[in-house]
């Protein structure tokens, strides 16, 4: 101990500063309470760039952040999320289940209008909810809905002790995020010191950890699979990569992107063959290691098969016809319904307003998606995705370019950047998971309405980062 600490007094003096930042955060503040929340927020982004970068990196360090990491994460077990409100209906679904009913054949609205729950403290749940999910069928994949049943299980009628199970579950998700993280960074040669910018960035703690939302838990199957791709095990790769599907859908729109690898390139494990001749890379984000051989346009079409039994086979317990149109129903809101935190869209509603004097979210919402397939097909058939560095990159800018042109954006979203970047000389998710805290302004009027000025600043900032990476430097994706 006394050498750790002659060695990175730095880090240990920001991590004690942290811990107790951390503490204010998880117990005291609440989203209303804008000075505190700005405050504490850069500050905490800060310290972690000194934990970071501080001192020479090396294995004693490394296993020093990891304990950093995990005890960060322990100090919001207790706290109540304190700027979302979703596991209140993560709570509602997982006791919905262990009463045999499923999720996504009933609103919550639709007990209420008959004055029955179906699940203990249904009363809490849905005030806490609010009106928006209340209205609503749930939207939540299959492995979310067994996690929200495991937190159920296990805590009784306690809705603390749900959140404390689900806390536990995600903090073992990052967990595993960062062994599998750690192990493709070396494989593509590339510092491992890097996954810290994804596991002690203050926005997944508090986004993840603290609010307990679970694209923590579709990115570590994502990150696994990713690397079990990248081994050479692409049948396994895409078990997992259907699981990381039935935790969120979003890597669903990432299935393209892949079309270039098995075209290309298949990738063999070092350890099961070395080339025979020194691997010249076509380009700097190629690894060592990846050998380029011919691979039958058929393993891409198993890859996408494996993919698709797995995922349907997990969906399979709650399937019926009823639940089809409620999930689809409930899936296309999100596109012409809702509106938050967006970018290019709220500048093509401000255009419909001036043309016609209405919100054409109706008309937008259908364009926008659209336009982002588009992009990500462009990617798909006209970038090199041969090797897995050039496969991320597409993969982050892919999904940046769906994020602008959605109409809504919570904060949670932009984890899946954050990880991505790791494996890239990408800065701007980082920037991105620094400046998202100002969306969280909206809550801190009654009516918790947007200032488009903020927003504008938001992205004013992530705009110019992302023009200046991406098109004036000209970056490749990982060097």
């Amino acid at each position: 101990m006394k050498a750790l600490w002659k060695y990175h007094k730095v880090p240990f003096l920001f991590f004690i500063v942290s811990s107790l930042l951390y503490l204010w955060f998880a117990y005291a503040i609440v989203r209303t309470n804008t000075i505190q929340l700005l405050f504490a927020y850069v500050l905490l982004f800060a310290f972690a760039y000194k934990i970071i970068s501080s001192s020479e990196f090396n294995s004693s360090k490394f296993k020093l952040l990891v304990v950093f990491s995990i005890v960060l994460r322990l100090l919001f077990l207790f706290a109540t999320p304190n700027l979302s409100q979703d596991f209140y209906r993560f709570i509602w679904d997982g006791r919905m289940i262990l009463e045999s009913f499923n999720p996504y054949l009933y609103t919550p609205d639709s007990f209420m209008d008959s004055g029955k729950f179906p699940v203990a403290q249904g009363q809490e749940l849905y005030n806490g909810m609010g009106e928006l999910s209340a209205s609503h069928y749930t939207n939540y994949p299959p492995i979310n809905q067994i996690l929200f049943t495991v937190a159920a299980l296990f805590s009784g009628h306690s809705i603390l002790g749900s959140a404390i199970v689900m806390r536990l579950i995600i903090i073992v998700a990052d967990i595993g995020t960062l062994y599998f993280g750690k192990k493709l960074l070396e494989r593509l040669n590339l510092p491992s010191k890097r996954i810290f910018w994804y596991i002690l960035n203050p926005f997944i703690i508090i986004e993840l950890t603290g609010n307990l939302h679970f694209e923590g838990v579709m990115i570590f199957f994502l990150i696994w699979s990713l690397y079990l791709l990248h081994s050479g095990k692409w049948k396994w790769a895409a078990v997992v990569f259907a699981c990381s599907i039935s935790v969120k859908l979003i890597p669903l729109m990432l299935l393209p992107l892949f079309f270039g690898w098995f075209r290309k390139n298949s990738v063999i494990s070092n350890d099961i063959e070395k080339p025979k001749k020194p691997f010249i890379p076509t380009d700097i984000g190629s690894a060592e290691g990846d050998i380029p051989v011919n691979l039958n346009f058929w393993k891409l079409i198993l890859f996408y098969v494996i993919i698709g039994m797995t995922t349907l086979l997990l969906f399979l317990p709650f399937f019926s016809m009823e639940f089809v149109t409620n999930y689809s129903k409930t899936v296309g809101l999100w596109f012409g319904n809702f509106e938050f935190n967006a970018s290019i869209y709220y500048l093509a509603r401000a255009i419909g307003y001036a043309q016609t004097g209405y919100n054409e979210i109706a008309i937008i919402g259908k364009i926008l998606p659209v336009i982002s397939v588009l992009i990500i097909l462009g990617f798909s058939f006209f970038r090199n995705n041969n090797t897995l560095p050039q496969l991320i990159g597409s993969m982050l800018l892919a999904f940046t370019c769906y994020l602008f042109l959605s109409t809504t954006v919570h904060p949670w979203y932009i984890a899946t950047l954050v990880i991505f970047c790791v494996f890239t000389n990408y800065k701007f998710p980082l920037i991105w998971s620094l400046v998202i805290i100002l969306s969280y302004l909206a809550y801190s009027n009654a009516a918790n309405s947007e200032n488009l000025w903020i927003i504008g600043l938001e992205y004013l900032i992530v705009f110019s980062v992302f023009i200046w990476e991406v098109i004036l430097k000209k970056r490749l994706p990982v060097s």
